[in-house]
C-alpha cells in the first residue's frame, strides 16, 4: 500500500511540475537586434575605451597596475577601477568588447552621426568589421598569455583594424561626407 501511495504522489507531483511549462515548439523570444546609438556614439563607448586598455599595456604591466592607483599614483588605464576586473581581466574584457562591437555595427537601421546609413551591404565594410573581430580576438589570446610583448604586437593589429575602416569612413574633411 505505501508503495502504491509513493508512485501515485510522483505522479501527481511529475504532472504539476511540468503542467505549467510551455509546449517544446514554443521557442522563448528576446529582443530583436536594433540600434540604440549612431555608429560614432558606439565606437566612443566601446572599441575606443577597450583599445586604449590594449594600447596601454604596451607601457604598463596590468599585472602591476592596480598598484599605482592603490597608493595614490594616477597609473594607467588598465589600473582604473583596479578593484573591479583589473588587471589582465580587464585587458581581456577590452579585447572581447572590441570584438562584440563588429556584431553591433552590422545591426541593420544604425546610422552613422550625420544620419546617413552605415553602410553594411558594401564589401569592404563587412571586411572592415570582421577585421576588428579579428583584432579583437587576437588582443583576447595575446591578454590571456599575460605577455607583454604579445601585447604590443597586438596593439598594431588593433590598431591597423580600426585604421581601415577609419581611412575609408571616417577621416573626410567634414563630417556630412562620413559612411560614403
Amino acid at each position: 500500500m505505501r508503495s502504491m501511495f509513493a508512485i501515485v504522489l510522483a505522479t501527481g507531483l511529475s504532472a504539476g511540475c511540468t503542467a505549467n511549462q510551455p509546449p517544446p515548439s514554443a521557442a522563448p523570444t528576446g529582443p530583436t537586434p536594433k540600434p540604440y546609438a549612431n555608429l560614432a556614439q558606439v565606437m566612443r563607448g566601446i572599441p575606443f575605451p577597450a583599445s586604449n586598455i590594449i594600447f596601454d599595456t604596451q607601457s604598463n604591466d596590468p599585472a602591476a597596475a592596480a598598484k599605482p592607483a592603490e597608493s595614490g599614483g594616477a597609473g594607467g588605464a588598465t589600473s582604473a577601477f583596479s578593484g573591479v576586473y583589473g588587471g589582465w581581466q580587464a585587458v581581456e574584457n577590452a579585447a572581447l568588447a572590441i570584438s562584440e562591437t563588429a556584431n553591433l555595427i552590422m545591426i541593420p537601421g544604425r546610422t552613422c552621426q550625420n544620419g546617413r546609413p552605415v553602410p553594411l551591404d558594401r564589401e569592404d565594410f563587412k571586411k572592415f568589421a570582421q577585421g576588428l573581430a579579428d583584432a579583437g580576438q587576437a588582443a583576447l589570446k595575446a591578454a590571456q598569455s599575460k605577455n607583454l610583448d604579445a601585447m604590443v604586437e597586438v596593439s598594431g593589429t588593433v590598431s591597423d583594424a580600426c585604421a581601415a575602416c577609419h581611412e575609408v569612413y571616417r577621416d573626410k574633411p567634414e563630417d556630412k561626407d562620413r559612411c560614403m
